[in-house]
């Protein structure tokens, strides 16, 4: 009986101090609490989109453990987030770099009361909730990069020491009231380099630890799941940016239409360049172009006006679009272009934020020179936290697959699974089944 007082204790199952923090608060705000309801399922959606986006790209072999990657960042991070994720992230400032674990702890005293300090018209668990799903897609984004290559069990570990590590101080440091990059006047309004920049650096450094691929890369399995997932992504994202302003109220409609406006041009531009490179104008390309207008306008999406934003994304997509073409030629193996597109876009994103938003064409050198310093910051502790955590992870447990699981793909070699079953024959599958076997 003591061990289950203790156990109740801990968990803060029935306290007084848990019952009382779900009545009603007269300061919410009920147009706010139904809009960021509404935001926080568009921004989850945005992982199954992903999935999906990520998962047509890849070869036949390895398409479920792709979307796999993605689908199960909304079970490990939604638990992490609730123990301690929310707290360093949002917790009580220690020194401008991290939150104090104890705070939130499994979420207590996280309720229906408002927090005036970060979400002073909604309900605090509904801005956790709505936090959680940016912790919950930063991490799938980086699967991209090292795809078609790397351990399950490895990757589950990975993801939570990126979270607690990388994810949740960066995210402390620029939306925390007492962040040091906040503090410094940057500006990121639903997260150019918290999420984008951050995920995008960490995906190069994963390409550049976990080596190339064996062998030629196949065809995209489904390029109708690249569209779809797109398409997913870009409706998800108006809760992303136009929900990061926390209340239904101007900035939230401008966000909304700067993300759409960015969004169309992006694809088109990408489009377009394409042809005058040569090239013909692909659905996937039009995907990935819709995709990186999305990242550039994150960081600018509540500020900057309708022309600004088609400019963002004009310039944006073009340097994007060489640097995919450009990492093409390199020796890194980031396999779905994540760094040219994510990070890229997240830090040229921020680039143009310091600007446009109260920045170097309002004649303030110095917050446009923050701008540049907090990216060179970000990317740097993203690129050596994140190595370091490949590191880590991999004597834990090796993050790269076998080459005769490789050769086999990731779907049957790691889960037993596969979407091709159809167009293989019965030789081939049984082939399969014995080196998947053998690896198990």
């Amino acid at each position: 009986m003591m061990t289950l007082i203790v156990i109740i204790s801990i968990l803060g199952l029935s306290t007084p101090e848990t019952t009382g923090i779900w009545e009603p608060d007269e300061k919410t705000d009920p147009a706010n609490v139904a809009w960021m309801l509404t935001a926080t399922i568009f921004v989850l959606m945005m992982t199954p989109g992903l999935s999906f986006f990520y998962g047509g790209m890849v070869g036949k072999k390895n398409v479920i453990s792709t979307i796999l990657q993605s689908f199960i960042a909304m079970g490990v991070i939604s638990l992490l987030w609730v123990v301690v994720g929310f707290s360093l992230a949002f917790g009580d400032d220690i020194g401008g770099f991290v939150g104090n674990p104890a705070t939130f702890f499994l979420f207590q005293n996280v309720g229906a009361k408002v927090n005036d300090y970060l979400a002073p018209t909604i309900p605090l668990a509904l801005f956790a909730l709505f936090q959680m799903k940016f912790a919950i897609i930063t991490p799938s984004l980086i699967t991209g990069s090292f795809a078609e290559r790397v351990r399950f069990s490895a990757y589950l570990v990975f993801m939570a020491l990126f979270c607690i590590f990388v994810y949740c101080p960066l995210a402390h440091w620029t939306w925390h009231p007492e962040g040091f990059l906040r503090q410094m006047g940057v500006v990121d309004f639903a997260g150019g380099i918290v999420v984008h920049a951050s995920s995008g650096v960490a995906a190069l450094a994963g390409a550049m630890f976990l080596g190339k691929r064996k062998g030629q890369s196949q065809n995209p399995a489904n390029i109708p799941y690249v569209i779809l997932g797109a398409a997913m992504l870009w409706l998800g994202w108006f809760g992303f940016n136009a929900g990061s302003s926390l209340s239904a109220d101007s900035v939230a409609i401008k966000a909304f239409l700067n993300t759409n406006t960015a969004s169309a041009t992006a694809m088109l531009v990408w489009i377009f360049f394409d042809c005058l490179q040569g090239r013909k104008p692909s659905a996937i390309g039009a995907a990935i172009g819709a995709v990186v207008g999305l990242v550039a306008i994150t960081p600018s999406a509540g500020f900057v006006t309708v022309g600004e934003s088609i400019f963002i994304a004009l310039v944006t997509t073009m340097v994007c679009n060489i640097a995919v073409h450009w990492k093409n030629q390199t020796n890194v193996d980031d396999a779905l272009d994540v760094f040219p597109t994510h990070g890229v876009g997240g830090i040229l994103g921020t680039v143009l934020t310091g600007i446009f938003v109260n920045g170097l064409f309002a004649g303030n050198i110095k917050i446009f020179l923050f701008h540049l310093l907090a990216i060179l910051i970000v990317a740097a502790y993203s690129f050596i936290i994140s190595y370091a955590l490949y590191w880590l992870t991999n004597k834990m447990i090796p993050m790269r697959v076998s080459e005769k699981s490789e050769k086999i793909g990731l779907d049957l070699s790691q889960h037993n699974e596969s979407y091709d079953f159809a167009s293989q024959t019965e030789r081939e599958l049984a082939e399969y089944q014995v080196l998947a076997n053998s690896e198990s």
